[in-house]
């Protein structure tokens, strides 16, 4: 019997020894493979990057997102006809749709030949378009690349009738599609 036993005892040990190898080579290869993934995360450039890097050299960066609602978009609403209080009319059917008048007030020049012209610089390029849409893209924009605010100006024109239905101007935004990156600027977000 204590052949028997001493044989059990060996084999014991030579399976604990084999177990503790295993052991040894699987915590090396955890921490090998947890050491490549702290280093590749140190070393990763493109989380930190800011996408107006990306822009070309002299190119402005601007914001062509859509809203999501009507009510982050701020405008000043002026008329440029002889109609009396048509940019405080006008102004009202804008806020009834929840957009953020800022001013009301008369254009200096008169602009009978067209419905509306829309004023804006790069921080309002996708706000724009969502205005364009409640005049069904009949309006003349106005990109000012050196414009530094966030409002929009509306210069209501002698051809002006109404504002688009909620369902016209939704299907107005589905036309015109992503707002297209005026000249000499870049995307500010993706």
């Amino acid at each position: 019997m204590a052949a028997a036993d001493l044989w059990l005892t060996g084999s014991g040990t030579e399976m604990q020894l084999a177990r503790i190898r295993a052991i040894a080579i699987i915590s090396t290869l955890a921490i090998i493979g947890i050491t490549l993934a702290v280093i590749t995360l140190n070393r990763d450039t493109q989380s930190d990057a800011p996408v107006t890097q990306s822009c070309p050299a002299g190119f402005v960066p601007v914001d062509n997102t859509l809203p999501d609602s009507e009510s982050e978009v701020k405008i000043n609403v002026y008329n440029a006809t002889t109609t009396v209080d048509l940019a405080r009319n006008v102004a009202a059917d804008f806020t009834n749709r929840k957009f953020k008048v800022e001013k009301t007030g008369n254009e200096r020049k008169a602009q009978p030949d067209i419905v509306a012209e829309l004023r804006y610089g790069p921080k309002t390029v996708g706000a724009a378009q969502l205005l364009k849409a409640y005049f069904l893209n009949d309006v003349e924009p106005v990109f000012d690349i050196k414009r530094e605010n966030d409002t929009i100006d509306v210069i209501i024109g002698g051809q002006f009738k109404q504002l688009a239905t909620p369902t016209e101007m939704r299907q107005a935004v589905a036309a015109l599609g992503r707002p297209l990156l005026p000249e000499g600027t870049c995307a500010e977000k993706p």
